[in-house]
């Protein structure tokens, strides 16, 4: 069950004894258990990563059962703070085509004004919203979290991979992280489902464009795990609606992927695939894990998951390979990187994506084409971690040159 420990004072109670457990007896244990290298799950980790990704992995343990630990903000509070910049975004509700509002109106969903937080360079001070210098460019980012969790604030543990951007490619001297709504299921009020976090992120893209003054060739879309999914959706839409409908922007110049989650019908779940061969070494649950079924029916919500038309639309599940699956096309998609870890169990799905972005995009680095980075030994959205070296370090530098640094 999910959120199970929500409610206080059970969630107090139950978090005092997770830290009493953490203390006396987990801790203790992940740390004599992971001193042999023969005995981490990879033998050419350090210790530190061994024991850093034992501790992620109960801390999603804990979350899926209390929800979350601090409040982060979200798209109805902000963070603020010395150092934070925010700024409310307006809806955009006149670029959205006849699809989308169907399927708006079938989840119950409208477009809203939400929060962005701007990121600069820590030698930098740019005011909020100041226009570009020429031929600047900028990262407008999208946070992973299932859809289900996690913030775009700088203070979120997510902001690692925005912060890690800034400081590796200099070219780049700010982000734009939108606070898309994050969706919920039984046994929380249900709401936000699909397609709320798109509304929001083609809102995000038109301040982008049309308020600050960007211009779409030098911003490149960002997004990890279901920010991943979130940055191909919008810029598919971007691609398949440009100038159909007015108003809307042109695509941008590229699409950065960090393991994204781009599969919800389940078609990457077999034998031998990485959610088998995987399992045991990521962090992450598994496909039919509580948190993981919770957040395919929140962000789903009365669409319905699995292998239903909803799970097996482009939009949703790109990377599907599923027997029903459409065919999907990649025509006229910008230069994009997907990033993808050696152990994650989402690689057989990463793999599926850009297989299938391949035969239209070409494989390289120049316009229009697509380039895939897989990172050995590392697991799903390792970038996030500081710990997870020297991939994180090695990944940053390969997205800096992709990038023109």
């Amino acid at each position: 069950m999910v959120h199970e420990f929500r409610s206080q004072p059970v969630k107090t109670i139950y978090l005092l004894y997770e830290a009493i457990a953490m203390i006396l007896f987990r801790f203790p244990y992940w740390i004599l258990s992971n001193v042999p290298k023969s005995l981490r799950p990879r033998d050419t980790w350090t210790f530190q990563k061994a024991v850093g990704i034992k501790v992620v992995a109960h801390f999603n343990v804990i979350t899926g059962r209390t929800d979350k630990l601090v409040d982060a903000g979200d798209h109805l509070n902000v963070v603020t703070g010395l150092d934070i910049k925010h700024v409310w975004v307006k809806p955009v509700p006149e670029v959205l085509n006849e699809e989308i509002l169907e399927f708006a109106k079938a989840s119950h969903v409208e477009p809203v004004s939400i929060p962005g937080y701007w990121l600069d360079r820590k030698d930098t001070d740019i005011p909020i919203g100041a226009p570009p210098q020429p031929d600047e460019k900028i990262v407008y980012s999208m946070h992973g979290g299932a859809y289900i969790r996690l913030s775009a604030s700088p203070n979120d543990v997510v902001a690692n991979i925005p912060k890690g951007l800034l400081e590796h490619c200099r070219p780049v001297r700010r982000v734009f992280a939108i606070e898309y709504r994050l969706s919920k299921a039984a046994p929380d009020p249900e709401e936000n489902a699909f397609p709320a976090a798109l509304f929001d992120a083609l809102a995000g893209y038109v301040y982008l464009t049309q308020q600050v003054g960007f211009k779409p060739e030098n911003i490149v879309v960002e997004g990890d795990s279901a920010g991943g999914n979130l940055a191909l959706t919008l810029t598919r839409y971007l691609v398949e609606n440009q100038g159909l409908i007015p108003g809307l922007p042109p695509p941008p110049g590229a699409l950065l992927l960090l393991s994204p989650w781009t599969d919800m019908s389940f078609s990457d779940e077999y034998p031998g695939s990485s959610w088998d061969t995987n399992l045991e070494i990521d962090y992450l649950g598994g496909p039919y894990g509580p948190v993981s079924l919770y957040a395919r029916m929140a962000f789903l919500g009365p669409l319905n998951p699995y292998d239903s038309p909803a799970a097996l639309h482009r939009l949703i599940s790109p990377a599907s390979t599923h027997p029903n699956m459409p065919p999907v096309s990649f025509k006229g998609f910008p230069r994009t990187m997907i990033v993808a870890g050696e152990m994650e169990t989402l690689l057989t799905q990463i793999r599926a994506l850009h297989q299938k972005m391949e035969p239209d995009m070409g494989n390289g680095d120049g316009p229009g084409q697509v380039h895939y980075y897989e990172s050995p030994d590392s697991v799903h959205d390792f970038v996030v971690f500081t710990f997870h070296e020297p991939e994180r370090t090695q990944t940053l530098r390969a997205i800096a040159k992709w990038l023109g640094d």
